[in-house]
């Protein structure tokens, strides 16, 4: 966690002006409380940012959907993973905690990266997280109806999507502390889902916690074999996807008070929380299964797991939670595209029209209402593509950008950009470095794979591809490209 000291620096806008080159503006310095003419309000306070940023993590959604593929992988070895994917995303939090206290902006970390690293380099972020960001709910919607049908059993994917993604962006333009509340009281039914698999396994320990770190094992033949560190490594990789998103709350920074002071204390938070509400589950699930083989070898892994210790009925009461898990993470992720949306009409990447239209705020509600209905649109629309196809093209726009965020971070100390901001990591530059040289160790896995890894690197190096040209061809076709702040609106 942050200390006093470290987060008891000058505000992000008061930094001094050398410290920021030509080219690389800091963020505006709109009064805490009032908002810049025609630009977002600080209505919200550290526990909103919080409860959004720990929305979109969704740690029973991790736990329900993206657990089982590191168990899958690795066998009781995910134990290991999880613990290993835990400190990397570690590292990978102070590096977003201190960038977010220099730059607390709705555009997140192209608004970060560009203004550190450069324009070019923050552009290439910009198009990789706005297509991740836009098409990853589209994922979740349509994941949305194996949960909804143990009510409502046959009910088709693709229209529960587009029902679901019609419902959250209609909620999105609410008021940001409406959606911290309600996000808030979501969360607690993810939290519940959670204690009954933790409550679940600990009253029934089958084995110990020693023998799963000692002995990690998966399924092989007619029994079970010792977990290679190889398919530990591999799953480690997925295991880091559960715990992404506290970085979110970043892109509240202009709606939230003293942001400059309360964002890195956001980040770390939702981290900390993540962590023990996503690594203890697996630990009580490991522990406590009646038979380890027939768990990792099942198809429905945790329902049978819930099934077989808590009965018939408690499993489809969890499936219920997790639904409104699904349901509470597509909300926070509207809420995220809406500001990267809003971001880019206010630093005019489009033309003039669009750039326009993105940045206007409801008038009651102080929300990006015409961002937020774009990112709907094109939400909607991409649940009609091909749910691998989406996996193909998201996978890997993570890697690029947690990449990217750690370069900056070292420069952003080298060249004086970051200064101005209240918190500084500590074991700096040990924690961006640890943290750069996973990504590479993800690319290289990904690499391996044929399936979905290889293809999904080709995807995200399409989208640089095109991202760069965009900015070649049309921005500097009209000069230099200016990252604007709040006060620019």
């Amino acid at each position: 966690m942050p200390d006093a000291e470290t987060l008891d620096r000058p505000p992000f806008d008061t930094g001094p002006p050398q410290a920021v080159p030509a080219g690389h503006p800091a963020p505006g310095h709109s009064t805490p409380g009032h908002p810049a003419p025609g630009g977002l309000r600080r209505s919200m306070r550290l526990p909103g940012a919080l409860l959004i940023a720990l929305s979109a993590i969704s740690p029973a959604s991790s736990v329900f959907i993206i657990v089982p593929g590191v168990l899958a992988t690795a066998g009781s070895g995910a134990l290991l993973s999880m613990a290993a994917g835990a400190a990397i995303a570690w590292c990978l939090a102070f590096v977003f905690a201190e960038l977010a206290s220099a730059y607390p902006l709705s555009g997140g970390e192209y608004a970060i990266v560009g203004r550190v690293v450069g324009p070019f380099w923050g552009f290439l972020v910009m198009g990789a997280s706005l297509i991740g960001n836009c098409l990853i709910p589209a994922v979740m919607a349509l994941g949305l109806s194996t949960y909804l049908g143990v009510l409502l059993p046959g009910l088709p994917p693709v229209p529960t999507a587009l029902v679901t993604i019609a419902i959250v962006t209609l909620v999105g333009i609410l008021n940001i502390r409406t959606n911290a509340v309600l996000t808030g009281l979501f969360l607690v039914v993810e939290i519940l889902a959670l204690l009954v698999l933790v409550a679940l396994g600990f009253l029934h320990v089958a084995r110990p916690l020693t023998g799963l770190l000692l002995h990690p094992a998966m399924p092989g033949g007619t029994g079970l074999v010792p977990a290679s560190p190889a398919m530990i490594g591999m799953a480690t990789s997925v295991a880091l996807f559960a715990y992404n998103g506290y970085g979110a709350a970043v892109y509240f920074g202009e709606e939230t008070h003293d942001a400059g002071r309360h964002i890195a204390r956001a980040v770390m938070w939702a981290f900390a929380i993540a962590i023990a509400s996503e690594l203890v589950p697996v630990i009580a699930i490991l522990m406590g299964a009646p038979d380890l083989r027939a768990l990792l070898g099942a198809r429905n892994m945790l329902g049978d797991f819930i099934a077989a210790r808590g009965g018939p009925i408690l499993a489809t009461m969890v499936s219920l939670g997790i639904a409104l898990a699904i349901f509470n993470a597509l909300i926070a992720m509207m809420l995220l595209a809406a500001r990267i949306a809003y971001s880019t009409g206010r630093d005019r990447i489009w033309p003039a029209g669009l750039s326009g239209a993105l940045t206007r705020t409801h008038r009651r509600f102080h929300s990006p209402w015409v961002a937020t209905l774009v990112c709907g649109v094109i939400a909607g629309l991409a649940c009609l593509v091909p749910e691998t196809a989406l996996l193909v093209i998201t996978s890997s726009t993570l890697v690029l950008i947690a990449g990217l965020l750690c370069v900056a971070v070292i420069m952003g100390r080298h060249n004086g950009t970051t200064d101005h901001g209240h918190y500084r990591m500590p074991l700096f530059p040990l924690l961006p470095a640890v943290a750069l040289l996973a990504m590479l160790s993800i690319v290289y896995t990904n690499w391996l794979d044929p399936v979905i890894g290889r293809p999904s690197l080709a995807a995200t190096g399409a989208i640089c591809v095109a991202s760069a040209l965009y900015y070649r061809l049309v921005l500097r076709r009209r000069g230099a490209w200016v990252l604007r702040g709040p006060d620019d609106c």
